[in-house]
């Protein structure tokens, strides 16, 4: 499962998360680094509509989209989780550190094993570091897959 902050406008308009430049980014990432393709996985968001200027969501926005995240890590029961971002992190994580302290650390959320990474956002506009970050930890999540 992977889980996002909240739709951008490409995703607003288009009805599904990570569609737009950051989504295409990390599927290719993911598929270069895990070997999974986006058909493989279940993607949703923590916020389920696009916050005002595309802000990053409040607690209250959080909170309030919670009951549709919880149904939905119910009804898939995903084997891992990897979040992407601060928000994503946090709301599933339930850390505090910034995702520069916490990406591609083993969490757990109930019996749910995950890593967080950056957006792909983040390595848009960061360039080849993030991204070799992003892969470093996509390479944890691969490895947790092989040895389940």
């Amino acid at each position: 499962m992977i889980v996002g902050e909240a739709p951008g406008r490409t995703e607003d308009e288009g009805g599904a998360p990570f569609i737009g430049r950051s989504g295409r980014l990390f599927f290719t990432l993911l598929e270069e680094e895990v070997g999974l393709t986006r058909e493989e996985c279940y993607v949703t968001n923590v916020v389920k509509c696009r916050p005002p200027a595309n802000r990053t969501p409040t607690p209250v926005e959080i909170a309030t989209c919670r009951p549709w995240l919880i149904e939905q890590l119910d009804r898939v029961a995903p084997s891992f989780i990897l979040t992407l971002g601060n928000t994503a992190g946090r709301a599933i994580f339930s850390y505090q550190s910034g995702i520069g302290q916490v990406h591609g650390h083993v969490f757990r959320s109930g019996a749910i094993r995950g890593v967080p990474t950056y957006h792909p956002a983040a390595a848009l506009r960061g360039g080849p570091s993030v991204v070799g970050v992003m892969r470093a930890d996509l390479g944890v999540i691969k490895r947790l897959i092989e040895a389940s």
